[in-house]
């Protein structure tokens, strides 16, 4: 099964095209301010570059959140759309449970929120312990931060392997939710609730 998948909720944009969990390709590029420019470029570069169609992508994923705000609905909005246009199904998952795929043990995933908080989520072996929350500090024990883990590793490329897995168990299904996993409201909407409590 060829799978494209892609993270645009984070600083470092990325994208993977894997077949049968073999890596056929994986791009990097710094995303900040400029997403929708970047992303339907870097997967069109990828496809061209391997060689496959649009066509031949049997599965898209990715991740929705938590991150940029505009960086999550840019992902989510573009693998969507190219999904929809070739009637082919749809993986998301929380940006955390991508990064945390494959990894052994209790970890804690970790990424700056601003205002001195951080989005947190918990997993044992992959599975999901606590879902995304904000959190004041980060957590004891092992914990893998999201700007640290895209210097050395791919975040789409991660979403795309654990998309096969959940296709292959046959819980594909359970993860066609594309909502965007915000955990908290973007400064527009926090302002705009303030006016209506004045």
């Amino acid at each position: 099964m060829i799978v494209l998948a892609a993270d645009t909720s984070l600083p470092i944009l990325s994208v993977a095209l894997i077949s049968d969990g073999t890596l056929i390709g994986a791009t990097a590029l710094e995303g900040r301010g400029s997403r929708n420019e970047k992303l339907l470029p870097a997967v069109d570069w990828l496809l061209a570059e391997n060689g496959i169609e649009r066509g031949a992508v049997e599965l898209f994923a990715v991740t929705r959140g938590p991150g940029s705000f505009t960086g999550v609905r840019i992902g989510l909005a573009t693998i969507q759309g190219l999904a929809m246009a070739l009637r082919r199904p749809v993986c998301a998952m929380s940006t955390h449970e991508a990064i945390a795929f494959g990894e052994p043990g209790r970890v804690a995933v970790v990424d700056d929120a601003g205002r001195g908080e951080f989005y947190v989520s918990l997993f044992d072996d992959g599975n999901v312990v606590a879902a995304p929350h904000l959190a004041a500090g980060i957590p004891g024990g092992r914990a893998i931060r999201a700007a640290d883990f895209t210097q050395a590793g791919n975040v789409a490329l991660r979403c795309a392997r654990r998309a096969l897995a959940l296709e292959q168990r046959g819980e594909g299904e359970r993860y066609r939710d594309v909502t965007p996993i915000y955990v908290r409201l973007a400064e527009a909407e926090v302002k705009l609730q303030a006016k209506r409590d004045a």
